[in-house]
Formats: structure tokens, sequence, C-alpha cells
């Protein structure tokens, strides 16, 4: 049977791994009907003309004249801005692939779970920023939730999903980024360049530097925690540099299972593509004599404070997750533009977590959409502002 698919976020770089494995697949297999983009119009063109969807989006108004007018000719719907995003998950498919960086794909992706079918979830923000909405919407919806980033997908295909009770822990790896080695007292020097030179795996900027600050592992963590029903102490996090075994599930009898492979990402995109079955991936194969030895060290959450700060806004709730999320996403931009250093992002997080986990006015427990964007407008007001009394 043809499954319709929808790809949003579909010119970065989860998505071209995605289109990637749908042109290696039998063309009767599956009919992509709805694509997103946020700002790359040329992109969005050429993948247009390839795989003729119903619809496509485009999030921002640069460059929507070029598009309507190269697919003028073209049997397809064009939509336009933030609305035009959320109508592209809205849309009838089979399985949503929800790969839009940030905050801001959380409600395409409530659009799509919303239609109770297969969401491959690439989004780590949807579950920190309103983990509570996100998954009380998957049960109402009946909605199957396949984790996409490496580490989730690890876990899915290790955990006994129907033996809870047999799990001691979750232990998620990180390859430490191009600063794990750094002396501290150099951190404070490094540049947008250097952050994004990673040592293992080829990502979009924002999830680099936050491989860099580690705090895309706290960002896993939160992801964890609502994913799997777990809570933070029942969490490890492992400093793993060869990001071959991708995460453990660690069980009462002292049995840890792990997933491993070649770090390429188009694995646990392949798994979320053929659940509950398997497909050809164009991965390199796994040769353990060549990689040699496999090590393993503790965090260092001195120099790399984001996990410590993605654990304390665990405790506090999930008003305080979504600033945490706001807060690192205004920061990484700041940095990237070379507004503030590198140690200046996660001092950012920490004095905007401090300014409005209490007293706030905030709702401490995000239970509708409203709250969740009240909440990640306020944050990133709160963010901005401690940036510039860094001037």
């Amino acid at each position: 049977m043809t499954r319709t698919i929808s790809v949003l976020g579909a010119t970065g770089s989860i998505g071209d791994h995605t289109l990637d494995l749908l042109r290696r697949s039998p063309k009767d297999d599956f009919k992509i009907i709805a694509l997103s983009a946020y700002s790359n119009s040329q992109k969005l063109i050429e993948l247009a003309k390839e795989f003729r969807p119903e619809y496509i989006a485009l999030g921002h108004n640069k460059g929507a004249d070029i598009l309507r007018s190269e697919l003028s000719g073209l049997d397809v719907e064009i939509g336009i801005g933030r609305e035009a995003v959320i109508e592209a998950g809205a849309r009838a498919a089979d399985f949503t692939m929800c790969a839009i960086i940030g905050a801001a794909g959380l409600e395409p992706s409530l659009a799509a779970v919303k239609r109770g079918k297969t969401i491959a979830l690439a989004n780590k923000e949807c579950l920190v920023c309103a983990g509570d909405l996100f998954m009380s919407e998957i049960a109402k919806s009946g909605a199957t939730l396949l984790p996409v980033d490496s580490e989730h997908n690890a876990i899915f295909q290790v955990l006994e999903h129907d033996k809870p009770e047999g799990m001691e822990k979750l232990i998620l790896t990180a390859s430490g980024g191009p600063f794990r080695e750094t002396p501290i007292e150099k951190l404070r020097l490094m540049t947008p360049q250097q952050a994004l030179n990673h040592p293992v795996w080829n990502m979009g900027d924002k999830i680099t530097i936050d491989s860099a600050t580690l705090i895309n592992k706290g960002l896993e963590l939160i992801e964890a925690c609502y994913l799997f029903d777990c809570p933070e102490d029942k969490i490890d996090v492992v400093v793993h540099p060869q990001s071959i075994i991708h995460s453990m599930v660690e069980y009462i009898d002292g049995s840890v299972l792990a997933q491993m492979g070649s770090p390429d990402m188009r694995t646990p995109i392949a798994y979320a593509l053929g659940y509950p079955n398997r497909m050809n991936a164009p991965v390199k194969p796994l040769k353990l004599s060549e990689i040699g030895n496999l090590s393993f060290f503790e965090p260092d959450i001195i120099r790399f404070p984001g996990l410590r700060l993605a654990r304390e806004a665990m405790q506090i709730g999930g008003h305080a997750t979504n600033i945490f999320n706001a807060s690192n996403e205004v920061a990484v931009a700041a940095f990237l533009s070379n507004k503030i250093g590198f140690m200046d992002i996660p001092a950012i997080v920490e004095k905007t977590l401090d300014s409005l986990s209490s007293g706030s006015g905030l709702s401490t427990s995000l239970t509708s959409l409203s709250d969740v964007l009240s909440c990640d407008e306020m944050a990133r007001i709160t963010a901005n502002e401690h940036i510039l009394t860094l001037k």
C-alpha cells in the first residue's frame, strides 16, 4: 500500500536525509503530499518539482514571489507564513516527519498529532516546551509517536515497552562536541566557526552549537523524561566520543542493552520510516575491529553547565523547561551573530531561569497552547534583556 508522507522542515538536515531515503525506496511505496521550509525558497522549489506534492508551505515571506513564479505551471497548492506551515502539518498524511528546528516546530507538529497517524519526531523542543500538552494530545488522538533523535530512537529500539517495571535507568550517550578537551579557561574564546566544527556528526548550525555547549544533551534528557515517562533521576548521561553506542537501557537484573551503529542519522530515520519493519539504508557498516576502542567519560558539568540547568528545569516543572529552551535559542542566535561569547550561552540560560522560574506570574503548568506560547515569548524577552546587560 502506498503511504502518504509529509515532511515538515524539508530543507534542513533531517529533511535531507528523509528525502534521500525516500528517493531510494520503490516509488509505489510512498507519495509525498506536503513539504514545508522556513526560508529556503530555492530548495523548496527544487523539491516541489521533484516530488510533486499536493501542498508546500514557506514560513517566511521572503522568497514567496519567486516561489509562486517558479511553480506557476505546477499543480501544487502554495501557502506562505506561519499558518501555512501549520496547515502543512494538518494535511492528511499517514506519516509526518516533524523536523522543524526549535519551538517553531510545536504548532505544526501538534497539527500533525491531531490527525492520529504516525509522527516521527525529530523536534525535541516539542516535548521540552510543552511535554505535558504534547503527550496528552498523542493520547487523545491515538497517534503513533516514533522518536528520531538517535539517542531516543536507540532507547526505543531496546526498551521493553510492555514491561516498564524491569527498567532501572536510561543512559544517554553524548559525543562531547568539539570542545570536550578544551581547557575551561579557553572556552570563552571559542568562535562560532570553531563551535560548528563537530568531530562526528554533520548537523544544522543550532543543534551543532547545542552539542558544543552540551545543552543539546540537556534538551534530550528532558525529551526522554516525557517520551518514556521516566523521572529525571532515572536518566544518566555519559560522554562517548566515538558515537557508536547511541544510548542504553539498564535493567533491574543488571543487564544493559545498547543500540549501536555508525554515526549516521539515516539509521534512526529509516527505522521510523519502516516501522514496525526495517528498511534498507545506505549506511556504512559497523566494523568494531576497525574502531578498536570505545571510551566513556562522566560529563563535566563545571565546564558545561547546560546539563545541570536542564535537570534543574525538569525538577521545577513544565514552564521551566520551556524557559530553558527559549532562552537557549535566543542565546545561540546571539552567539552565531557574534553578539555574545560561547560561555555566555549557558549564563544567559541560567539568568533567565532564575528570573522567571518563580514569582514571574507565568503559569507553572502549561496545559494549553496559549500558556506555552506566552511562556516562550516572556522567556525570549527576558533572555534578550540579559544579553543587553553583557555589553
